[in-house]
């Protein structure tokens, strides 16, 4: 080394970069720790949105019209499943199940392990449900569409019979579901709450 230069000691360097890795990865562990809270929140309330959406249908929707005739229940049948095809609809029934698997993987690398075994079963829950959607109750809605004009349907009676019988009990599972994961995602948002205050 010639004597015109000056060596910059390792003490003075290494700490600095070392400090930099520990600053970036706490402000990136903040950030996602400030998103987990108002996620939690959103999935939260789509769940529930969901799970009165069920409810409403076992409880009035589907016994209102069990009273009514066979023309009237297939023709308001095609008219719901009609209808309920929109986006709102869409946003909730597809964020439901987004916000909660992304919050229980937030929760999980944050380390907050029991909140996000809670979050997980939800998610679990709501795949079930989605499966159950998709199996039964969507198939069923397809083929109540593709039977026509109900004015046209020789036998109303067998149409309705073979929609309602599984239509109805699989909603009622639906609701189910939906209503476990509800109080699986409270459960997750009391504990990351806790954790939280705690400061941990």
């Amino acid at each position: 080394m010639r004597s015109d230069q000056t060596a910059v000691p390792l003490s003075y360097s290494a700490p600095s970069a070392i400090g930099g890795v520990g600053m970036g990865s706490s402000a990136h562990a903040v950030g996602q720790s400030k998103a987990t809270g108002p996620l939690l929140v959103g999935a939260t309330i789509a769940m529930g949105l969901m799970a009165g959406l069920f409810f409403a249908f076992d409880v009035s929707v589907m016994p209102g019209l069990a009273a009514s005739d066979d023309k009237t229940y297939v023709t308001a049948m095609q008219h719901i499943n009609k209808s309920i095809e929109n986006g709102m609809f869409g946003l909730v029934f597809v964020g439901a199940f987004a916000a909660t698997g992304v919050a229980a993987w937030l929760l999980h690398k944050a380390g907050r392990r029991q909140a996000a075994l809670w979050a997980a079963l939800a998610t679990a829950l709501y795949v079930v449900a989605l499966m159950v959607t998709m199996g039964v109750n969507i198939p069923l809605n397809n083929q109540l569409a593709a039977a026509g004009d109900p004015s046209q349907i020789q036998d109303l009676a067998s149409v309705r019979a073979h929609f309602a019988d599984s239509w109805v009990p699989a909603n009622m599972l639906r609701t189910a579901l939906c209503t476990g994961g509800l109080l699986a995602l409270t459960r997750s948002l009391v504990l990351h709450g806790r954790f939280t205050r705690s400061g941990r």
